[in-house]
C-alpha cells in the first residue's frame, strides 16, 4: 500500500490588496487562499501610529486563522503618518487633497505590519518603518494627480509605484514595505515559523 503524503499546510493571504498579491508573487509565492480580514480599523483614542498598524495586522491575521486552522496565515496594515497624526486611507478627493497637503514638502513615515499565525497557533508579528521624504507640490500637479484618481482606497493617499512615485525625493527603509509588504521581513517571518513553501 503506498504511503501516504504529509498534506502540507496552506498558505493564506488575509488581504485583498491586489499590490500584496502581485508582491508576493515578484519572488515566487502564491498563496493557496485569500482570505481578507473584515474588522474596524478605526485608531484607537491616543493610538500611535506604530501601535496602530501592528494592532491591525495582528486582528487582521487572529480573525482570518479561526477560519484556517492548520494553515499559515498572512496579514499585514500599512499606515502612512506625518509626525502621531494617521494619513486616512483616502476615500474622496477632499481626504486625498488633505493627504497631500500634509505630505507636500514634507518627511513622513510609512509603517507596514506584518503579523504570521502558524498551523500550531504561534503567532509573531514584525513592524518596518520606512521614511520617505516627498517635493513640494505645485498647484498643477495636485491637481493633475486628483483628477487621475489614483490615491482613491491608499494610505495617505498615494502609491509610491504609481504616478506619485515622481514625487519622492528620498526614501530610507523598505520600498515593499512602502508599496504594502515588506518582503524581506514577511519571508523571514514565515520561515521562522516552519513554512517550507516557495
Amino acid at each position: 500500500m503506498a504511503a501516504l503524503m504529509a498534506v502540507q499546510p496552506s498558505l493564506v493571504l488575509a488581504s485583498a490588496s491586489p499590490r500584496r498579491l502581485d508582491l508576493l508573487a515578484q519572488v515566487g509565492v502564491k498563496p493557496d487562499r485569500i482570505d481578507p480580514a473584515d474588522i474596524d480599523e478605526t485608531p484607537l483614542r491616543d493610538e500611535t501610529p506604530r501601535r496602530h498598524a501592528l494592532r491591525l495586522a495582528s486582528a487582521k491575521a487572529a480573525v482570518v486563522a479561526l477560519r484556517a486552522r492548520g494553515d499559515f496565515v498572512l496579514a499585514a496594515d500599512t499606515v502612512v503618518a506625518v509626525g502621531r497624526r494617521i494619513l486616512p486611507k483616502a476615500e474622496t478627493e477632499d481626504q486625498a487633497r488633505k493627504c497631500l497637503a500634509l505630505l507636500s514638502g514634507r518627511n513622513h513615515k510609512v509603517l507596514t505590519a506584518i503579523a504570521v499565525v502558524a498551523p500550531d497557533g504561534r503567532m509573531a508579528s514584525r513592524l518596518v518603518e520606512t521614511r520617505v521624504q516627498v517635493k513640494v507640490l505645485s498647484d498643477a500637479e495636485r491637481a493633475a494627480y486628483l483628477a487621475g484618481g489614483e490615491w482613491r482606497g491608499k494610505a495617505g493617499g498615494y502609491a509610491v509605484q504609481g504616478v506619485a512615485g515622481g514625487f519622492i525625493i528620498d526614501l530610507h527603509g523598505s520600498y515593499t514595505g512602502v508599496v504594502g509588504l515588506p518582503l524581506y521581513e514577511t519571508l523571514n517571518l514565515l520561515r521562522g515559523l516552519g513554512w517550507t513553501g516557495q
